[in-house]
C-alpha cells in the first residue's frame, strides 16, 4: 500500500518513520505555542488566543507537506548526520516562508504577530534537531562511556583521523571498551577525542596494560610506514597484548572498507611499501572498451592482473587457463565481484598453437598479458626440467607469435628476478623466454614488454603459505639457510606495476620493478611466529640447507647490464646484452620434438643460449677455481655417445 499526499508519494509507512513524523508535527504545535508565549512574555492576551488556536491547524498542515516533500523520514535517527540536519533546516526554512504567505491568503483578518513568524522556526529547529542528536547519542551509548561496559578493554595506538573515525564507529560496540589512546605527539596527551583520553605515548603501553588489564591494542595508523607498524607490533608483543589494525590507507580512501573492520596484523603490514602511483587516464585509454587476453588467469599473479584490469572496464576479458578448477574459481569471483565485465573463460595450454591461434583469431585482443609459467624452482630442477623449458619458452613463443599474427598492440611477459645470472632451470628458461620476446619484437608492430620482479607475498608455492601451515601444525619452521634473502612485494603492487609498465613500454625493454630491500627469510619466519602470538620457544626454526638450484640471494640485473630511470619511481629499464641471431628458428625443432630429453640434455640446451646460466654444479666449480667452460665441455663430451641435442642441432 502506498500513500499519496498531493504531489508527494510515500512508500508503505514504517512504524518508526510514522512515529518520527508524529513527533515532528507535535514539535510544530509546541513551537507555535511557545512562540506566542515568548512574544507576550508568557501572558497571551485573550484577543490572541483564537488566533493561536485557529491557525495552528494550517501551520501543522503546511509543515507536514514540507517535511514529506523533503523526505526527512528516509533517514534513521540513530545515524543522524550533518546532511540530515542540513535537510531539516532547509525544510524548516521553507515552511517558515510558506506559513506567513498562507496566513495572508487564507486568513487575512487574523493578525499573527510578526515576531511569532521569526521565533517559531528557531524553536522548531531546536526541538527537531535536538531530539535527533539526543536520540543518536543515547543509541550510540556515548553519554558517560565509550563502548560497552562488558566489552574487552582495548587501547588505540594513534590519535589522528583514523583513530577518530574508529572511536566514532566503535562507540556503539558491545565487543570493545575503549580505555584510551596513545600517541607520539606530546601536545595531544591529556586531550580527548570523542570522549577517549590520550593517555600517553606508545612507550607507555606496558604500564597501561598492567593498570587496566588491556588484552588488545588497535594500531590506527593506516598510512604509517611499515617500519613504524613493525615497531608497534613488537611493542605490543613485548607488552603481552594482541596487535590488531585497521584497513590499509588505500582501502579506506577507495571506499572498499570501513575503519571499524578491525583485523589481525598481517605480514603485508610489516613488509608494506608506498602505494603505487598509476597513470589511471593512460591505462583507461589503453584498456577501456578493448579486449584483453590473460594467460595463466587462474594463478596468483594472473588472477590479480585480471582484477586490476577490471578497474579500467575492458570491453572483454579473455581468461586463458590450463587448470579447470583455477579457471572456475576466477570465473565465479568475476561473476560476483565484476558482473559488468564481459569475460570469456577458455581452458587451454599455451603450448597448443592451434588452440591459442583460434582464440586470438576469434577475439582479436589489443593487449596480451602472458603470466602462465612453471615457476617452482626445486620441482622444475629435477624430473620436470624439459617441461619447464617447453612451457616457459615454447609457450611464450606460441602466444607471442599469435599476438603478432592477429595484430595485438602490446604483449607483456611476466618474468622473474631468477632470470638474472640464473642457477636453475626455471630462471634460465624464463631468461630464454625473454630472449624469444626480444626477437619477436623485430618482426612486426606488436610491442613486446618484459617485466621482471621477485617474490610476491602469498603467491602459489611461495614460502608464506608454507610457514603458515608449519606454524598451525606447531612447527618447526624450515628455512634453508640462515643468510638466505629474497625480495618481496604484494601481489596487487606487482600487478599494478606490470600494468604501468605495459603502458610505458615502447617495445623490447626489460622493465625491472623496484623491489625495495631484500628480506632475510629467517627474519620473515620470526615475524610470522610473533604475529601468531607465539615465540621461538613455541615454534622452532630449523635450517635444512640450500635446495638444488637455489641461490642465497636474488639479483634483479644481470652482470654487464645497466638500468635507465623512467618517469615512474618504481620502474627502471634494463639494457640487456646483444641477442643471438635466429634464436627462434634454432629452438623450434628442439622444442617441438616428440622425444623426452634428459635433464642434462635440457641443461645443455640452456647453456648454449643463455650464456650467463650457471647450474649449481658449475657454480661450485667456479668457487673452487675451476674453469666453468671446461666443466661444460666435459659434460657435453660425456653425452657424445648418446643423442646430444646440442650436437644434434649442429653446434
Amino acid at each position: 500500500m502506498r500513500i499519496r499526499i498531493g504531489a508527494f508519494k510515500l512508500a508503505k509507512p514504517n512504524p518508526r518513520s510514522s512515529l518520527a513524523f508524529a513527533h515532528d508535527l507535535a514539535a510544530v504545535c509546541v513551537a507555535w505555542g511557545a512562540a506566542f508565549l515568548l512574544r507576550f512574555n508568557f501572558e497571551v492576551p485573550p484577543d490572541f488566543l483564537p488566533v493561536l488556536y485557529l491557525t495552528i491547524g494550517w501551520v501543522v498542515l503546511i509543515h507536514a507537506a514540507t517535511f514529506l516533500s523533503f523526505r526527512l523520514y528516509r533517514g534513521i535517527w540513530r545515524y543522524a548526520s550533518i546532511h540530515d540536519l542540513k535537510q531539516l533546516l532547509i525544510a524548516v526554512g521553507i515552511a517558515a516562508l510558506a506559513v506567513p504567505t498562507a496566513m495572508v491568503l487564507i486568513h487575512p483578518h487574523f493578525l499573527v504577530p510578526r515576531s511569532v513568524y521569526i521565533l517559531h522556526p528557531i524553536l522548531l529547529a531546536v526541538l527537531m534537531g535536538g531530539s535527533r542528536v539526543a536520540y543518536r547519542a543515547w543509541k550510540a551509548r556515548s553519554i558517560g562511556r565509550l563502548g560497552s561496559l562488558d566489552g574487552k578493554p582495548v587501547v588505540v595506538l594513534g590519535a589522528g583521523d583514523a583513530a577518530a573515525s574508529l572511536l566514532k564507529d566503535l562507540s556503539a560496540s558491545r565487543e570493545w571498551r575503549i580505555i584510551g589512546l596513545l600517541d607520539d605527539d606530546a601536545t595531544k596527551i591529556g586531550r580527548q577525542i570523542h570522549g577517549a583520553t590520550v593517555l600517553g605515548s606508545p612507550g607507555d603501553l606496558p604500564g597501561i596494560v598492567a593498570r587496566y588489564g588491556v588484552g588488545d591494542a588497535i594500531i590506527a595508523m593506516p598510512s604509517a610506514s611499515h617500519q613504524v607498524r613493525k615497531h608497534l607490533v613488537e611493542l605490543c608483543q613485548k607488552s603481552g597484548v594482541r596487535p590488531l589494525t585497521v584497513p590499509s590507507f588505500e582501502d579506506l580512501m577507495g571506499g572498499k572498507i570501513a575503519v571499524s573492520q578491525i583485523r589481525h596484523v598481517e605480514l603485508d603490514d610489516l613488509l608494506g611499501r608506498d602505494p603505487v602511483v598509476m597513470d589511471a587516464p593512460g591505462l583507461q585509454a589503453l584498456i577501456e572498451g578493448q579486449t584483453v587476453f590473460v594467460t595463466g588467469a587462474g594463478g596468483s599473479i594472473g588472477s590479480e592482473l585480471c582484477r586490476q584490469i577490471a578497474r579500467f572496464t575492458p570491453g572483454q576479458l579473455i581468461l586463458f587457463e590450463l587448470s579447470e578448477y583455477a579457471l572456475y574459481q576466477i570465473e565465479q569471483e568475476f561473476r560476483e565481484q565484476f558482473p559488468h565485465i564481459r569475460i570469456v573463460c577458455v581452458v587451454g595450454d599455451v603450448k597448443n598453437a592451434a588452440r591459442v591461434d583460434a582464440v586470438m583469431s576469434s577475439h582479436r585482443p589489443r593487449v596480451v598479458f602472458h603470466a602462465a609459467a612453471y615457476k617452482h624452482v626445486p620441482l622444475m630442477e629435477t624430473d620436470n626440467a624439459w617441461e619447464a623449458v617447453r612451457n616457459n619458452v615454447e609457450g611464450t613463443r606460441v602466444v607471442g607469435e599469435a599476438a603478432l599474427r592477429h595484430g595485438a598492440e602490446r604483449f607483456v611477459l611476466i618474468s622473474t628476478d631468477k632470470a638474472v645470472n640464473p642457477t636453475n632451470i626455471m630462471g634460465a628458461s624464463k631468461r630464454l623466454a625473454e630472449m624469444v620476446c626480444q626477437e619477436l619484437q623485430a618482426r612486426g608492430n606488436t610491442r613486446f614488454v618484459l617485466v621482471r620482479f621477485g617474490n610476491v607475498l602469498g603467491s602459489t608455492g611461495s614460502v608464506i603459505p608454507k610457514f603458515h601451515k608449519q606454524i598451525a601444525q606447531g612447527g618447526p619452521i624450515t628455512v634453508t639457510h640462515p643468510e638466505i634473502t629474497r625480495y618481496f612485494m604484494s601481489i596487487p603492487e606487482a600487478s599494478q606495476l606490470v600494468l604501468q609498465a605495459s603502458l610505458m613500454g615502447k617495445g623490447g625493454e626489460i622493465f625491472v620493478l623496484d623491489m625495495g630491500e631484500p628480506v632475510r627469510i629467517v627474519d620473515l619466519a620470526r615475524d610470522m611466529i610473533r604475529l601468531s602470538g607465539l615465540g621461538e620457544k613455541d615454534i622452532r626454526i630449523v635450517f635444512t640447507g640450500l635446495r638444488v638450484g637455489e641461490k642465497l640471494y636474488e639479483e634483479l640485473l644481470a652482470d654487464g647490464e645497466t638500468t635507465l630511470p623512467t618517469v615512474h619511481p618504481k620502474l627502471r629499464i634494463a639494457k640487456p646484452r646483444e641477442q643471438p641471431l635466429n634464436l627462434i628458428r634454432d629452438l623450434d625443432a628442439l622444442l617441438t620434438q616428440d622425444r623426452q630429453p634428459s635433464e642434462q640434455e635440457t641443461r645443455n640446451v640452456l647453456l648454449r643460449w643463455v650464456t650467463d646460466y650457471r647450474p649449481n654444479w658449475q657454480q661450485e666449480n667456479v668457487d673452487s677455481g675451476s674453469d666453468p667452460r671446461s666443466v661444460r665441455s666435459e659434460e657435453e663430451e660425456g653425452n657424445s655417445g648418446g643423442t646430444s641435442m646440442v650436437g644434434g642441432q649442429g653446434r
